[in-house]
């Protein structure tokens, strides 16, 4: 009996050190389950949208990557390709929360609005102050041929941002305006209005607006400068006779 019992003893004590060190020793986990665990699915694609315009409005469209939007979201650089696919994909996504934001920024600016000159000017001067605060948002949003415009979260927003210009140019015509069949007069009265404030913003942006300001009255600001060209008469003083 005693015999036994010594020689199993030295066996035992194996035993537990190996328990012992298995239990004390984590199970390990692939990194990206490591890196993506504080997502769930819709957390970690908004929070990849997030890291997207991050490295956009840092780096520039030509330093958006699937590879830098991963480093900047700090998961496995296979997230974004499987979320958005490739990099139109995540660019047309991005591209639809800069129109959801630039309509919401319109919209609350004209709900603001106490006059109709207030109403008139809030939309236009809402537009241009998106872009000078967003600059690479607003970039991508017009740059087409990176986008997809066949993904439902772009085109709805696009046509929701198109809807409300032609409700706006509606109100200042005192007509009604259907989005899908336009009269020659309504078509070009949307047209002159989104060339005149988109060219203004991308000329702002640009920086090539600098020498006009400079030449005007000390203190005149770029918002004054859109406010005196969209209140100007269309056409110039009349001529003598």
């Amino acid at each position: 009996m005693g015999k036994r019992e010594t020689a199993r003893n030295p066996r035992t004590p194996k035993k537990t050190s190996s328990a012992a060190k298995a239990q004390a020793r984590p199970a390990r986990r692939p990194a990206a389950a490591r890196t993506e665990t504080p997502y769930h699915h819709g957390a970690l694609r908004e929070a990849l949208l997030r890291a997207a315009e991050r490295v956009l409005e840092r780096d520039g469209l030509a330093g958006l990557t699937l590879r830098a939007v991963a480093r900047e979201a700090g998961v496995s650089h296979a997230a974004p390709t499987h979320h958005f696919g490739d990099l139109t994909g995540l660019l047309s996504e991005l591209a639809a929360v800069g129109f959801r934001q630039f309509n919401a920024a319109m919209a609350s600016a004209c709900d603001a609005a106490t006059t109709p000159l207030e109403r008139a000017l809030a939309r236009p001067k809402a537009y241009v102050a998106y872009a000078q605060a967003h600059p690479g948002m607003y970039g991508i949003m017009f740059r087409t041929e990176r986008l997809d415009y066949s993904r439902p979260s772009l085109h709805e927003a696009a046509e929701a941002s198109f809807a409300g210009l032609a409700n706006a140019i509606g109100m200042m015509r005192q007509e009604q305006i259907s989005e899908d069949a336009l009269t020659l007069t309504q078509g070009a009265a949307i047209a002159r209005a989104w060339s005149m404030v988109h060219g203004f913003t991308m000329l702002l942006l640009d920086g090539r607006l600098e020498d006009i300001l400079g030449r005007l009255p000390e203190g005149t600001t770029a918002e004054r400068l859109l406010e005196a060209m969209l209140t100007a008469p269309i056409t110039g003083k009349p001529t003598g006779p």
